[in-house]
């Protein structure tokens, strides 16, 4: 009879799930009272289904995005984002496409019936182009699209360079940049990293749509090279510590953002002349094209050819300085100009006595060749007193999150 009990209750379960009702079963778990208790039931609750009033209205429009790819044609594109054929052929003669090139995304709104709504992409140089029809035509309308700006917090560690590990940690490499930049005043980016240095940058980010754009100004970063802490907060026209130091440097330590010594300064065996001579600078192996800056704000007081030195750029800079720059490729400035510290002055090559592309570069104070490395460079003027009490509200605001960023990228550690 018991067996027969059950065999009657599954029948049932299986007839409601044929007549579409559902079944909702409500159990009690098993306690250490049990005795106590009077026998489970099986509660049963019928709950019909109406199908009809779930299914949702077929939408009128719809939007659909494609990248327009490399060797793609307009007709392809645009039968991919189901824009129908007679609309597609009226778009492609009224040439409303004329500024998309490939790798540009497109967004189209259309029809239920494969009419184009709108349909709109972004140039790189951030001009909103839309296409709307209009009679038998379509008109075309090129805006500065509006880009909401939001602040991104992101750390790292160096495993084996800083592009690496700022690519590991999903930062853009124009922050990299501002990062070497910000901190090449104190760290030589070339000789001083190492393995298990950790870096927490905050940043602006531009976005259109939800989709980013470009990172833009730094505006806090801490690095801790060899053990040591470095902060930096955005403040004016300049980045100083938290105690309002200013950070910029009246000489960057490297005229290259990031390359290798390949040569010291002091004596050696010249590799042209295959003589023992003193090396009054430092060479910097690097591929031609690199990018050289000027080290300090100054005058250029010569450029062109100047014998074994090649194409070369001398800059005359405030009190006795002087900063050299040989085996250029090219040379991007004139003689007389004024150029500030970080401009572009030339790029790397192999002119005059050299037997690979690199740069050499001197420093010179009164005429007499320094080890730039060794040297003590004078600093830039700190925040003015006036200033203080609004970068301290800033400051302590970013100093906060930067403290966040340091705990998280410690617990990567342990």
């Amino acid at each position: 009879m018991k067996a027969q009990g059950t065999l009657g209750r599954l029948a049932l379960v299986a007839a409601l799930g044929l007549f579409g009702i559902v079944a909702a079963f409500a159990t009690i778990s098993p306690s250490t009272d049990d005795a106590q208790l009077p026998p489970s039931t099986l509660l049963t609750e019928s709950v019909p289904l109406r199908l009809d009033e779930m299914r949702l209205p077929a939408p009128r429009w719809y939007v659909r995005e494609e990248r327009f790819q490399r060797g793609d044609t307009l007709a392809g594109l645009l039968s991919r984002l189901g824009i129908e054929e007679s609309a597609a052929r009226q778009m492609i003669r009224a040439r409303a496409l004329a500024a998309l090139r490939p790798g540009y995304s497109v967004t189209a709104e259309v029809g239920a019936d494969g009419a184009p709504r709108t349909l709109s992409f972004l140039t790189p140089r951030y001009t909103l182009v839309r296409v709307e029809p209009q009679g038998e035509s379509f008109h075309v309308v090129q805006e500065s699209p509006q880009l909401d700006t939001h602040v991104a917090m992101k750390s790292g560690i160096v495993r084996s360079s800083l592009f690496a590990a700022t690519d590991s940690a999903g930062i853009p490499d124009s922050v990299a940049g501002q990062l070497a930049d910000i901190f090449g005043g104190d760290i030589d980016f070339h000789r001083d990293l190492r393995k298990g240095d950790r870096f927490s940058v905050i940043y602006e980010t531009s976005e259109f749509s939800g989709r980013l754009l470009r990172a833009g100004q730094v505006l806090a970063a801490e690095f801790v090279n060899q053990g040591k802490t470095y902060r930096a907060i955005h403040f004016g026209n300049g980045y100083y510590t938290p105690q309002g130091k200013n950070l910029r440097k009246a000489f960057l330590r490297s005229p290259l953002e990031f390359s290798r010594v390949s040569s010291g300064f002091g004596m050696r065996l010249h590799p042209f002349l295959q003589s023992w001579r003193a090396h009054k600078g430092i060479d910097y192996a690097a591929p031609v094209g690199t990018r050289v800056r000027a080290v300090a704000d100054a005058i250029v007081d010569y450029a062109g050819p100047m014998g074994g030195y090649g194409n070369v750029v001398i800059l005359r800079h405030q009190g006795q300085y002087t900063t050299v720059y040989a085996h250029l490729s090219r040379i991007a400035v004139r003689r007389g100009a004024r150029v500030a510290q970080n401009d572009t002055i030339g790029f790397v090559g192999q002119t005059g006595w050299a037997t690979g592309p690199h740069l050499h570069y001197e420093f010179r104070i009164a005429g007499q060749a320094r080890n730039p490395y060794s040297v003590a460079l004078p600093a830039a003027l700190p925040l003015p007193e006036a200033q203080m009490t609004a970068f301290a509200a800033q400051a302590a605001a970013m100093v906060a999150d930067l403290n966040l960023l340091e705990s998280s990228n410690l617990a990567l550690l342990d």
